[in-house]
């Protein structure tokens, strides 16, 4: 059975590489358009991956981080950033807010396939 991945990103042309990308290797995956979004999808279909944008209307993602870590179901889940932001500072409250690890867009997507199967297999 193919591992499920959750995919939140306000950008439509992101998701669509991102989940083209992760399908090709055999994954599925969830879309979602924000971080309340993704926070509904999450919660009503169990992921075994979420990989989110930081920079997102209505919840980033060092908020959907938090919220996800605040439930039993995502507290050991892994949580990857995918974000434009690669500043040490923010990569240091992504892991205050327990993000796994941190990808810098755009993305390479042998990379993200990499990284993606280094924590979920």
């Amino acid at each position: 059975m193919a591992k499920t991945i959750l995919a939140v990103d306000d950008s439509a042309s992101i998701r669509q590489m991102v989940s083209f990308t992760l399908k090709s290797a055999g994954y599925d995956v969830i879309e979602a358009v924000d971080g309340m979004d993704g926070l509904e999808k999450a919660k009503a279909k169990s992921v075994n991956l979420v990989l989110t944008d930081q920079n997102m209307p209505r919840m980033d993602g060092l908020t959907l981080i938090k919220s996800l870590r605040g439930t039993p179901q995502y507290a050991s889940t892994p949580i990857l950033m995918l974000t434009t932001e690669s500043s040490d500072a923010m990569k240091m409250q992504g892991r205050a807010a327990g993000a796994t690890g941190w990808l810098v867009k755009p993305f390479d997507p042998q990379k993200l396939i990499e990284v993606v199967r280094k924590v979920i297999g």
